[in-house]
Order: C-alpha cells, then sequence, then structure tokens
C-alpha cells in the first residue's frame, strides 16, 4: 500500500497564508458594503465629481480585497495538497462546499467587474494652463 501523498513545506506555507485571508471575508466584505453606502449617498446628493470619484474609487479597491479574500477561502477549503497536485485540486473543486465558494468568489469578480466598467467616473479635466 502507497504513502499518502503529503503537501510541500511551501503549500503549507501557501495555505495558512490563504486560511489567515480567508478569515477575514465578513469583515473585508462589511467594508465594501459600508464604501458602496458612502458611494450611493454621494451619488444621491449630487457629490462634485471629485468626490465621486475618490469614493468610487474606494469601492473598487474594497471590493478587490474581499475579492482576493474568497478566492483565498476556496482556496483553504481544498486544503493544502491542491497547491502541489493537480488531481487531487480537480476532486476538491467538484465538492459542494468548495462549489459554494467558488460561487461566491466568482460573483464578487463580477460585481468588481462591473463595479470598474460602469460605476467610477473619469478623472476630472483639468485645464493645462
Amino acid at each position: 500500500m502507497r504513502k499518502r501523498q503529503q503537501a510541500s513545506r511551501e503549500a503549507l506555507e501557501k495555505h495558512a497564508a490563504d486560511v489567515a485571508l480567508a478569515g477575514t471575508v465578513s469583515d473585508l466584505l462589511a467594508a465594501a458594503r459600508q464604501a458602496e453606502l458612502e458611494l450611493r449617498a454621494a451619488d444621491a446628493r449630487s457629490a462634485p465629481l471629485a468626490e465621486r470619484r475618490r469614493l468610487a474609487v474606494a469601492l473598487d479597491a474594497a471590493l478587490t480585497a474581499v475579492m482576493r479574500s474568497a478566492f483565498a477561502a476556496q482556496r483553504a477549503e481544498i486544503g493544502a495538497l491542491g497547491y502541489d497536485d493537480r488531481i487531487f485540486r480537480r476532486k476538491a473543486m467538484a465538492r459542494p462546499e468548495v462549489h459554494a465558494l467558488t460561487a461566491e468568489a466568482e460573483r464578487l469578480l463580477t460585481l468588481r467587474e462591473s463595479h470598474r466598467l460602469n460605476g467610477i467616473p473619469p478623472a476630472p479635466l483639468v485645464p493645462a494652463v
């Protein structure tokens, strides 16, 4: 009988980093919601373009952070061996709990890309002279 394959030290370090980042998903999601509320409030009161752009860029940064954290949660759920063994990773991706994390991470990715395409106002023009 063969001994079960062990994860490398590098894979264990990456997994530990992903577990730590995955623990911040809820805090980062709350920060993204707050940033969105601030942007919507600025839109509602017709704030100056520079302020709306600053808030939109802050929302983009918050969405990026929560999306990265969600993908880290997916990798953490797969396990340390998923960094080294592609077959193990593919099999782990088929589990329902990993499917749910993948769907959430991709939803956040789509939300961020939609915001980048449609939600960030252009930079205000400054006279050259």
